[in-house]
C-alpha cells in the first residue's frame, strides 16, 4: 500500500517554494522520491531549499520566478522539462496578503484589486494552464494542485484576498472537470494558520501559543505538516481523487474560528 505514496522520477514543481508552505512541500516531496523544481522570486530562498534537498540526498533545482507573469509561468515549464524531462505535478502555492486595506468597502481602489488577484487568482491559472498544456502533449496525465486559503470559505475585511482565493477554489474544481478526460486531476489545499518559521523569540512563541488557543486541537499548524497531505496528492494513493479542496486547518473552521477583522456591534 506504501508503495502507491512513491514519488520515484516524478517531475514536480513547487511556486512559491522558496519558504513557509512551499518549502515544506517541496522537502516531502523530495523526500518521497520526486525531482524537485522550486520556483519564487527570492533566489537566495531558493538556493537554500535546493540545498537542503541536496543533502538529505534528493534531487531539486531552482527557477526565478514572477508569480503575476504568463510568460514567467510558460518558462517555467519549459524550465522542468529541460531539467527533467517531463512534467507530472504542478503545485501552484506561490501567493500573497491583501496588504493595507481601506475602512469601507467602496474606497478598494481597482489598482489593490488587480494586484491582488494576479498574485494569487492569475498566478494559478497561469502556472496550471502552462503545465496542463505540457502534461497533454505528453500524453500520460499529471496533477495540478493550487493553494488557497481558509478565508476564502469565510470572507472578511480584507476583501480581495479571500476574494481572489475562493476564486482559486473554483478554479480547482473548473479544472478538474475540464482536464479530467485528459487524465489530468486538479484539488486544492486550503491551510490555516500555520507557523511557517521558529517563533524568532519567546514573545513571539507566547503569542502563537495564545492564538493556537482558539483552534480545536489547541495549537498552530508547523509548515511541515503541509508535506504529507502535497505526497498524498503527487501521488496513485489520491488516483482517484479530483474536484476536492482539501482544508489543512487543525479544525479552525469547523470550530467557527475567522477573524473577521472588526468588533461586532450589539444594541440593546
Amino acid at each position: 500500500m506504501l508503495e502507491r505514496f512513491n514519488l520515484q522520477g516524478r517531475s514536480i514543481v513547487v511556486t512559491g517554494g522558496g519558504r513557509g508552505l512551499g518549502r515544506g512541500m517541496a522537502l516531502a516531496l523530495a523526500a518521497a522520491g520526486a525531482k524537485v523544481m522550486v520556483a519564487a522570486r527570492t533566489e537566495a530562498q531558493l538556493l537554500g531549499v535546493v540545498d537542503e534537498i541536496r543533502e538529505a540526498g534528493g534531487t531539486a533545482t531552482h527557477f526565478v520566478y514572477d508569480a503575476t507573469s504568463e510568460a514567467d509561468a510558460d518558462a517555467l515549464v519549459a524550465a522542468a522539462v529541460g531539467e527533467y524531462g517531463r512534467l507530472d505535478v504542478m503545485f501552484a502555492n506561490a501567493g500573497g496578503g491583501g496588504g493595507n486595506v481601506p475602512n469601507e468597502f467602496w474606497d478598494y481602489p481597482t489598482d489593490a484589486f488587480e494586484d491582488v488577484l494576479a498574485t494569487n487568482l492569475k498566478s494559478a491559472f497561469y502556472a496550471c494552464r502552462a503545465a496542463s498544456k505540457q502534461m497533454i502533449e505528453q500524453g500520460d496525465g499529471g496533477v495540478v494542485v493550487p493553494t488557497a486559503s481558509g478565508t476564502a470559505m469565510r470572507g472578511n475585511r480584507t476583501f480581495a484576498y479571500p476574494t481572489a482565493k475562493g476564486g482559486v477554489v473554483s478554479l480547482a474544481k473548473s479544472m478538474a472537470t475540464m482536464l479530467g478526460p485528459h487524465g489530468i486531476r486538479a484539488n486544492c489545499i486550503v491551510p490555516g494558520y500555520v507557523s511557517q518559521r521558529p517563533p524568532a523569540d519567546d514573545r513571539e512563541r507566547a503569542e502563537r501559543e495564545q492564538r493556537g488557543h482558539f483552534i480545536p486541537v489547541d495549537r498552530l499548524g508547523e509548515w511541515w505538516e503541509l508535506g504529507p497531505l502535497a505526497v498524498f496528492l503527487a501521488s496513485d494513493a489520491s488516483s482517484y481523487i479530483t474536484g476536492q479542496t482539501f482544508i489543512i486547518d487543525g479544525g479552525g473552521l469547523a470550530g467557527g474560528l475567522g477573524p473577521a477583522g472588526f468588533r461586532p456591534v450589539y444594541e440593546g
